[in-house]
């Protein structure tokens, strides 16, 4: 009886979970955004914690969202940033010692590699879901941000570690345009059929 009613469940469409997906991460991002930038700022440990915990969100995220999209071996752009967003997440936690500009040049890294990434596995999604501008803008600029967190990691100055609250605040924004624009997207599609 079980398997039967499983069987007959139809499948998420694929529109329909990218569009959950995306809703996800901007909840996600908003909160560690909002958490971070307010009671991490007073809190050195929560805000060591949290910045562990979003790389490692990051590579959980990937995970999840390449297993329900064929897997992490039909989407290698998702693997290598589950690798590296797992290894940031080690580096994040081993680098906390050495100060804040060791942890925002290891930031950098990720932000340059997993941008990358992201834009390679919108740029793919394009034909198939459409709707991607937002996720190829968020790779585009987070490669970029990661430049510029190595840039500021270099200096001599003590690094403002409350940047990554903005990195990760543009991030969320991003996935919420994502969710929005495909489900507008979708609702047009229905509509015409």
């Amino acid at each position: 009886m079980m398997s039967q009613t499983i069987a007959h469940r139809s499948p998420i469409a694929p529109s329909d979970w990218l569009k959950g997906y995306y809703f996800l991460r901007f909840a996600v991002s908003a909160s560690w955004v909002a958490l971070f930038l307010t009671v991490a700022e007073t809190v050195p440990t929560l805000a060591a914690v949290m910045l562990i915990a979003y790389p490692a969100w990051d590579a959980i995220a990937n995970l999840l969202d390449a297993s329900l999209s064929g897997g992490l071996g039909r989407n290698n752009s998702q693997m290598l940033n589950v690798i590296v967003s797992t290894a940031t997440a080690v580096a994040v936690a081993v680098t906390l010692e050495r100060g804040m500009n060791a942890v925002l040049a290891v930031f950098g890294v990720w932000a340059v590699l997993s941008g990358v990434f992201q834009l390679v596995t919108a740029a793919r999604r394009w034909k198939s879901h459409g709707a991607q501008w937002a996720m190829v803008l968020s790779g585009a600029q987070s490669a970029l941000a990661g430049g510029f967190f190595l840039k500021l990691a270099s200096g001599t100055e003590l690094a403002d570690i409350g940047h990554v609250g903005g990195y990760a605040a543009f991030g969320a924004f991003y996935f919420l345009v994502s969710a929005i624009w495909l489900t507008v997207s979708d609702a047009r599609r229905r509509r015409k059929a």
